[in-house]
């Protein structure tokens, strides 16, 4: 069965909660997105399916069986296959007509400048254990004046910060300089989510691996952190309804019924995050 494509057909269920013109903003807006997998992924999948018509992706890695439970590639027949070859052949199955620049090694010092080029906005995909190349990505973006989201799934729920030029920065924010990869780490997961809504059901805190990066995960956080993340994109590039940038956060948890904004001026330097961090310090580390 031929089945003759027409952009303006696809997507034309999205008008009503966007204009017509916005609809072809959305079109010509190019995205990049580092990491195609939990929620990398899902952010493909939903911000094509609001028909963002431009993509820089990047993802190393090959999918194997414990992707199943969590990433939108992930499945018999795509084991072993890249994860961002087969994320950009599921996205053009939505829209034939996009464009895609699939970055299959990774983002790198090599190729930071050529995976940020002409961008309008950066989504953070990475795996939450990957710190070096993240911070270099948030600071290039900072310099650049690419607004930057990262959108943390954290047991049920999604924990999300925006960073927009003129704000607060991604290392201002975290304050991650100077520290150990542990510590770093640490700071980067009390900083994504001041409110914790999601610790209160973890049954088994032992799958919180942190010295082998390992944790649990739930397909619900990533679909939500796409959700979040997606309706953040449409606000920044079209310039409409309110958009709350660093100090400021929020998290969405569905298992307890619970959103709530966060503030924290100074980011992790703020008093209670540093309370925060010798609490967690201690506890993770020993």
């Amino acid at each position: 069965m031929t089945i003759e494509y027409d952009y303006n057909e696809a997507f034309s269920r999205n008008i009503g909660w966007v204009t017509e013109q916005e609809q072809q903003t959305l079109r010509n807006k190019k995205i990049a997105i580092a990491g195609m997998g939990g929620v990398g992924g899902e952010h493909l999948i939903t911000l094509s399916r609001m028909g963002f018509g431009n993509f820089h992706i990047s993802d190393m890695d090959s999918y194997e069986l414990a992707n199943f439970n969590r990433q939108a590639g992930a499945s018999l027949p795509t084991i072993g296959h890249e994860k961002a070859a087969t994320m950009e052949r599921l996205a053009k199955e939505l829209n034939p007509e996009m464009n895609v620049k699939n970055f299959d090694k990774g983002v790198n010092d090599e190729n930071l400048e050529e995976f940020l080029d002409g961008v309008d906005l950066y989504i953070d995909g990475l795996d939450f254990f990957v710190l070096g190349i993240r911070q270099k990505v948030f600071a290039r973006c900072w310099e650049k004046g690419i607004p930057a989201i990262t959108a943390a799934p954290l047991g049920m729920s999604t924990a999300l910060i925006n960073f927009i030029p003129g704000k607060m920065s991604f290392e201002e924010y975290f304050g991650m300089e100077g520290l150990s990869p542990n510590e770093q780490q640490i700071k980067f997961y009390i900083g994504l989510s001041p409110s914790m809504l999601h610790a209160p059901y973890l049954v088994d805190e032992s799958r919180i691996d942190f010295h082998n990066k390992k944790g649990p995960s739930t397909p619900m956080a990533c679909k939500l952190c796409a959700g979040v993340t997606a309706t953040e994109a449409v606000k920044i590039l079209l310039n409409r309804g309110k958009v709350m940038a660093a100090p400021w956060g929020l998290q969405f948890d569905a298992f307890r019924n619970i959103y709530k904004k966060t503030w924290r001026p100074g980011g992790n330097n703020n008093p209670i995050q540093k309370l925060m961090f010798k609490i967690a310090k201690k506890k993770i580390l020993g």
